[in-house]
C-alpha cells in the first residue's frame, strides 16, 4: 500500500471517529436552525455596514459606537443559541483529535517515533510550562 493511499485510509478513518460524526450531526441542526441563520445574516450585516462607516474619511464615531453596540449583541444571541453552543462544544471536541492526529502525522516526517509522537500545547517556553507530556 502506498502512502497517498494510506493518508486516504486515514481520512476516511476520522470521517468515522464520533467526534467528527458529532460535529456533523450538530452542524446540521445549526444550519436548520432558521433563527440562528437569522442572527448570523443580521450579524453579517452589521459587520459589513461597521466596515463600511469606517471606511469612510468622515466616518461618524457614534453610529460607529451604535453599530458595534448592536453587533455585539447579536453575537450575544448567537453564542447563546442551543444549536451554536452544542456546534461549538462538538467543535472543539473534534478539532481536539484531529489536532492530535496531524500532529502525530508531522512529527514522524520530522523523524519523531510514531509510538510516541503525540499533540502538546508546549509554547517553547518553559516559564509558563506545567511539564511536558
Amino acid at each position: 500500500m502506498d502512502i497517498i493511499t494510506m493518508a486516504r485510509d486515514l481520512g476516511k478513518a476520522l470521517q468515522q471517529e464520533e467526534t467528527y460524526k458529532k460535529l456533523h450531526e450538530v452542524q446540521t441542526k445549526a444550519d436548520a436552525d432558521k433563527e440562528l441563520q437569522t442572527l448570523i445574516g443580521e450579524f453579517n450585516l452589521k459587520r459589513m455596514a461597521i466596515n463600511g462607516e469606517s471606511s469612510k474619511k468622515d466616518s461618524d464615531p457614534d453610529k460607529l459606537s451604535k453599530l458595534n453596540a448592536e453587533m455585539r449583541e447579536v453575537y450575544s444571541k448567537i453564542m447563546s443559541n442551543e444549536n451554536m453552543i452544542a456546534y461549538n462544544a462538538a467543535k472543539s471536541e473534534y478539532d481536539a483529535v484531529a489536532n492530535r492526529v496531524l500532529a502525530i502525522v508531522q512529527q514522524s516526517s520530522e523523524g519523531a517515533d510514531p509510538e510516541t509522537a503525540d499533540y502538546s500545547s508546549c509554547s517553547g517556553s518553559c516559564a509558563s510550562c506545567g511539564g511536558c507530556h
